[in-house]
């Protein structure tokens, strides 16, 4: 199938972006096209207007600055998982990227437009929500901030209004040394997750857990953050009982059941899958489980 007929756009601005999305009915953004395209193929969306945002370079870049990192939404994942300000400052981005797709699809996807896509399977979103990141959203009434726990509307659903465009994602960064851990579960490589979890952790003296995060995506309508399972290894030196202790926090989820996996195995992958990425934080972080 091929999608139906639609006007095209090519704003070189983020104004004329912004202007564009405000006075045009029906128009949706084009980031990196791997989501929308195949949806517009398939005429699942139908859109009058197509405002392609590939030649506005103030959505792009990578900085570092009072604590931290600023991605531009138009960061195509494949130069996101070989950036070394992404391997330094956010290595959970980095090695989730690797699992996100294939490299063909990783060449043209966006960060931003995997985060207003919204696909609860997604890798970025899980990445975002560990790391507490800021959305911003800009229009024509300017930029609008959003914590990334509140980014999310339900299923494949966000807090974007029609004229709304993700601008950047901003990530506090974590004391150098942090260890991170993501582990997922497709039953082919390059396909949807059913299940997956991201970890962080800050282990200061004495091994000692000062800071945690878990985040699981694939298991609910979006991603959820484990804050017993945080709350469990915090203040603690993490050995084997104590991440398998918080990894059976993920039995309180409430997963989602469809054609490709039951609620009940969901919430199993979520229990190992969130283990294994602890594991992986912990021993990153220099202490052995």
């Amino acid at each position: 199938m091929k999608p139906a007929p639609f006007d095209y756009h090519a704003p070189r601005q983020l104004e004329e972006a912004a202007e564009l999305l405000a006075s045009l009915p029906n128009a949706k953004i084009l980031a990196g096209g791997q989501s929308l395209v195949p949806m517009m193929n398939f005429r699942y969306v139908i859109v009058d207007h197509l405002v392609d945002l590939g030649g506005v370079d103030d959505l792009r870049g990578i900085a570092v600055g009072d604590g931290w990192l600023r991605i531009g939404a138009m960061m195509r994942q494949r130069d996101l998982e070989v950036s070394p300000e992404i391997a330094k400052h956010c290595p959970l981005m980095a090695e989730a990227l690797r699992h996100v797709g294939h490299r063909q699809t990783r060449n043209r996807g966006t960060i931003g437009g995997s985060l207003a896509h919204a696909d609860p399977a997604a890798e970025l979103p899980a990445v975002c929500a560990a790391y507490d990141a800021v959305v911003h959203l800009a229009s024509i009434r300017g930029i609008r901030s959003v914590p990334f726990g509140e980014f999310s509307a339900g299923y494949m659903a966000t807090v974007l209004a029609p004229d709304e465009m993700i601008a950047a994602i901003e990530l506090p960064i974590w004391r150098l040394g942090h260890g991170h851990g993501f582990h997922e579960f497709a039953r082919r490589r390059g396909d949807f997750a059913l299940a997956g979890a991201a970890a962080l952790l800050d282990v200061g003296a004495g091994g000692v857990v000062r800071r945690a995060a878990l985040a699981l995506f694939g298991v609910a309508a979006q991603p959820l953050r484990l804050d017993a399972a945080e709350a469990t290894l915090t203040g603690k030196v993490p050995d084997a009982a104590s991440i398998h202790s918080a990894a059976a926090a993920a039995w309180l989820v409430e997963p989602i059941s469809d054609i490709h996996a039951s609620g009940d195995y969901r919430r199993h992958l979520a229990q190992v899958l969130s283990a294994r990425a602890l594991a992986d934080a912990a021993r990153r972080a220099g202490v052995e489980v």
